[in-house]
Parts: C-alpha cells; sequence; structure tokens
C-alpha cells in the first residue's frame, strides 16, 4: 500500500485528469484512485510500454485506435517528465524502440509510421522486459516502473509468462464478431489489470 501513498504524494490534488497515468498505476476504485496533471513531477518514473503490433491487430481497426492511446501516454510521459521504453511486438522477433530515455516528442513520428504485420512474439517480448527491467532496478533502485501492454491476446498459449513485477494495466485491443478473448487471461497470467480499449 506504501505505492498508493507515495503515488498520491507526487500529484495535484485537482486540475484536469491524468487518465493514462491513473490506469497505469491500476484501475481506479475511487475519487482518490485519480491522477491529476502536474508540472513539476519527480523524474523517478519510468513507463515501460509493449505494444503488439503484430498483422492480427489490422483487424476492425485495432491498431488504430490503439495509436490514439498511446498518443495520449506519450504527450503525458513528456509532460511528467517520465522516462520511456517501447518495445514493439511483430515480425519473428520484439524490437526494442526506446529503452529508459526521457519521453520526447519524436515518438509521435514513429507513432505515426507503425504499421501492423507480422507474427506475434508476445512471449519473447515479456521474457526480454522482464530481464531488462530486472537489470534496470539494480541501477536505478528508487525508480518507480509502470507497465503498459496494449494487445490483442491472440496467442496460441499463454502458458510459462515472465513475471514483470511491476503495477501495469493490460489494453485488450481485440474486436470483432469472434474473440479468443486470450487478453484477459493474459493480464491474470501478469498480474495486472485488464480493460478493454472501448472501455476507456
Amino acid at each position: 500500500m506504501d505505492k498508493g501513498r507515495q503515488g498520491q504524494a507526487r500529484t495535484a490534488s485537482q486540475g484536469s485528469i491524468n487518465w493514462p497515468g491513473t490506469l497505469l498505476g491500476g484501475r481506479p476504485q475511487r475519487r482518490e484512485d485519480l491522477l491529476y496533471r502536474l508540472r513539476n513531477r519527480s523524474p523517478h518514473e519510468l513507463w515501460l510500454v509493449i505494444v503488439d503490433a503484430s498483422a492480427s491487430t489490422r483487424r476492425h481497426q485495432a491498431l488504430s485506435d490503439a495509436k490514439g492511446l498511446l498518443a495520449q501516454v506519450f504527450d503525458d510521459a513528456y509532460r511528467q517528465r517520465a522516462r520511456m521504453a517501447l518495445l514493439t511486438v511483430s515480425g519473428q522477433l520484439p524490437k526494442w524502440q526506446v529503452q529508459g530515455l526521457k519521453a520526447a516528442k519524436g515518438l509521435s513520428r514513429w507513432l505515426d509510421e507503425l504499421g501492423a504485420g507480422g507474427g506475434t512474439p508476445l512471449l519473447a517480448a515479456l521474457g526480454e522486459a522482464s530481464d531488462w527491467l530486472v537489470a534496470r532496478r539494480k541501477r536505478y533502485p528508487a525508480e518507480q516502473q509502470r507497465l503498459l501492454v496494449i494487445t490483442d491476446g491472440r496467442l496460441k498459449d499463454v502458458m510459462g509468462l515472465a513475471q514483470l513485477d511491476c503495477p501495469g494495466l493490460l489494453v485488450d485491443i481485440e474486436r470483432g464478431p469472434i474473440r479468443l478473448g486470450r487478453a484477459k487471461e493474459l493480464a491474470l497470467g501478469l498480474n495486472v489489470d485488464y480493460r478493454h480499449i472501448d472501455s476507456l
């Protein structure tokens, strides 16, 4: 519970609500869980964002809508001087775009060029992200880490998940008349909150 008290101490008590920051801390249950935008925020915060851009996310504008959410997250990270780690999932192997750098406006250019295609090496991405976070914690033990996973959950198997050991949120972007519903299973396995993008 200490995490919650520290989180509240670092935020303003009024003003416009910081929705991405609030959701990265878990699903708000009461008014006190809401985070507000703050100009001078502690820089000791890292947002790890894992984006599924596999071919299946082209369906029903899933990736397109996810881009809108990502734009908000990047903007808030930039305003709050948070550090970003960004890992994309498509093709054969996951690919790091940014690793622990201060959020910069240049991320919007990367977002404009992001397209979907290839396979879903999400399990490999989670394993790689877990190892990276462990190493980073040794370097920056005071850093507050948050996880955001954006995926349609279309995996053959969700067994043997790596544990990332930080609070987080999985946003399900699966759409269409036939849904496998594996993203909810994935969130449970990762021990993070689950939301469907349509509910945000």
